[in-house]
């Protein structure tokens, strides 16, 4: 039951990823979470968002801000990236991912999801059979509802941590499947 929590990939931070070889694998578009993946909650863009975006730009993929906050937070982070966006996604469902994908032209298939919650970013984009990749958070000042679900959070990937020591680890580094 738990597993529909589970990450695909789990990465220190968005920067880390590395999506040159996603790219080779054939993935061609990005959905972000904001807040505590890309800057701190409420924080502005700053050079290393900006350049993130540039790069994926430039490796030719689409990418596309989806966030459950207000359109006036998204949006003003949108613009300094340059990327287009999804305001008040009611991330877990469904119709968020779809609209994201419907502006980058991708499918679930070749789409990726990154983000820094199991029961948002990891669970909506997995109900969408997007590869999802999990980073910790950036900074520890989060809103309450945010700490209360980071408590079940651990819980779930505890199980998790317990299960990926049982299964025979996988030769190279991203176990992202390749799209079809």
């Amino acid at each position: 039951m738990l597993q529909r929590f589970y990450p695909d990939n789990e990465a220190e931070n968005a920067y880390d990823i590395d999506y040159e070889h996603l790219y080779r694998m054939g993935y061609r578009g990005v959905v972000f979470d904001i807040d505590n993946t890309l800057v701190p909650h409420g924080a502005a863009a700053d050079d290393r968002a900006r350049g993130l975006f540039e790069r994926l730009r430039m490796l030719g993929y689409g990418t596309t801000l989806l966030s459950n906050n207000k359109e006036p937070r998204v949006k003003s982070f949108a613009e300094d990236v340059a990327s287009p966006y999804v305001f008040r996604a009611g991330k877990p469902g469904k119709k968020g991912y779809e609209k994201a994908m419907k502006l980058m032209g991708t499918t679930p298939e070749n789409t990726l999801s990154v983000g820094d919650q199991l029961f948002t970013d990891v669970w909506g984009a997995k109900n969408m059979g997007i590869v999802t990749y999990l980073v910790k958070p950036i900074h520890p000042r989060e809103e309450i509802q945010i700490v209360l679900k980071r408590k079940l959070e651990k819980i779930v990937m505890f199980f998790y941590h317990r299960s990926k020591r049982r299964q025979p680890s996988a030769a190279g580094g991203d176990t992202a499947k390749r799209p079809q």
